[in-house]
């Protein structure tokens, strides 16, 4: 006992008159590249010397013994090989957060790409369209990401970030994803939230976009407050936020799980001033029978969603990734119409513009290669007239006159996106 009082002491007074601890590099197994320090205290020889019975038990080996020994990299390995195979054809994909539309095709985009070993797409959980476009511009890995299609007002008027629409491209429009506003019972119409607290979800998502155009259009000064609207909900039920905005595909399972005790309802948004970056769109009891009587309907808008991509300048190594990733995404792309991939991909046209965008040159090559190997010798059409009839039907059933108004708008936007 009086000996390993003695080591104690020793090994105190040792510790108290050292200089700081040197920091020795450890290196990644996988690229070599330092990603932290371990202790390695110069006095450990002296004190493994003196104290034996304290660093070393019975001939093994120490704990500063195994922390000052190199950690071996996978080239030292003979691992070279394994390593530039993974990390050549890998991309970082920004999707969503988890109980979002954006994330689970990102999912099912690296689902599909990935298989056959030719390509490795990360998909990446983030809070949304705003947040996965600043991805793209500034955080290392993101290549390509899932967004909508009014971001870049919110760039250009909110954050002014330069030429967002010569750095920022597009691949392939996406599905549409329909613009929710829910109120508290007493709110009667949109100009009716004036002054009043108005969630906009998670900074980041795309509702923090669409939210405040809206309003700014119709010239409401809300007070727009950022929080989960599953956290949102709950605080409408005691007054505390008076509304929220909510971009996701319908039905959506925020509102389809929920229980409507409190009488919230959705408010109708007018078309007539987001022709530019929307299109109309309508909720039915069949999409939410807890907030919408039988036979009724709102009319609201919704957000196409767009594959974004950096523009990265030809024969960089980004580029030569990205380029394959469009490669597979479109020689692929008839895969994601099969089970069990989303049902909204087959609404999904590849030849389709987005106002406001630029394709990505290498996207646009490979489509004009597609529709020069098709059979029909002319593009694909901008519309499926036979699916914007059914999604008219949908929208407005026995009402063939709000049918046919809907349809036609549907062909009004079309229009736009093919000049």
């Amino acid at each position: 006992m009086l000996k390993k009082r003695l080591g104690i002491a020793m090994l105190t007074a040792a510790l108290s008159c050292q200089p700081a601890l040197a920091q020795k590099p450890v290196t990644d197994p996988a690229n070599e590249t330092v990603t932290g320090t371990v202790s390695a205290p110069p006095a450990s020889s002296f004190l493994a010397g003196q104290l034996p019975w304290l660093f070393q038990g019975g001939g093994k080996s120490s704990p500063i013994q195994l922390a000052q020994r190199a950690v071996p990299t996978a080239a030292a390995s003979g691992e070279s090989d394994t390593v530039a195979k993974i990390n050549n054809w890998t991309v970082g994909l920004a999707g969503g957060l988890p109980e979002g539309t954006y994330l689970r095709f990102a999912a099912e985009i690296a689902r599909n790409l990935n298989q056959g070993g030719e390509m490795r797409v990360l998909a990446v959980v983030t809070p949304g369209a705003t947040e996965n476009v600043r991805d793209l511009l500034y955080l290392k890995g993101i290549d390509i990401a899932i967004t909508a299609t009014d971001v870049f007002e919110h760039f250009r008027t909110v954050e002014k970030i330069p030429n967002i629409e010569r750095r920022v491209n597009y691949i392939s429009s996406m599905y549409l994803s329909e613009i929710h506003i829910l109120v508290r019972p007493e709110i009667k119409s949109l100009q009716d939230l004036a002054g009043k607290k108005v969630a906009m979800h998670t900074q980041g998502s795309g509702s923090t976009t669409s939210g405040p155009i809206i309003f700014k259009r119709l010239g409401i000064n809300i007070d727009g407050v950022f929080v989960n609207n599953a956290e949102a909900l709950e605080k409408m039920k005691s007054g505390e936020i008076a509304g929220l905005v909510h971009n996701a595909g319908k039905p959506n399972n925020l509102f389809a799980n929920f229980k409507n005790d409190a009488g919230f309802k959705f408010l109708e948004i007018p078309f007539d001033k987001f022709d530019d970056y929307y299109v109309p769109a309508v909720l039915t009891d069949k999409d939410y029978p807890g907030f919408i009587k039988p036979g009724e309907k709102v009319e609201t808008l919704a957000v196409p969603a767009v594959l974004a991509v950096y523009n990265w300048p030809k024969q960089s190594d980004r580029w030569r990734r990205v380029s394959k990733f469009i490669d597979l995404y479109f020689d692929r792309f008839e895969k994601f119409k099969e089970k069990p991939y989303h049902p909204s991909w087959k609404t999904i046209n590849l030849a389709a513009n987005v106002p406001g965008w630029t394709r990505y040159w290498v996207a646009d090559e490979k489509l004009k290669q597609l529709v020069a190997n098709s059979k029909p010798a002319a593009p694909p059409a901008a519309v499926d007239v036979q699916l914007a009839r059914q999604q008219a039907a949908r929208a407005a059933p026995n009402d063939p006159a709000r049918q046919e108004q809907l349809f036609q708008r549907f062909l009004d936007w079309a229009k736009k996106q093919e000049r």
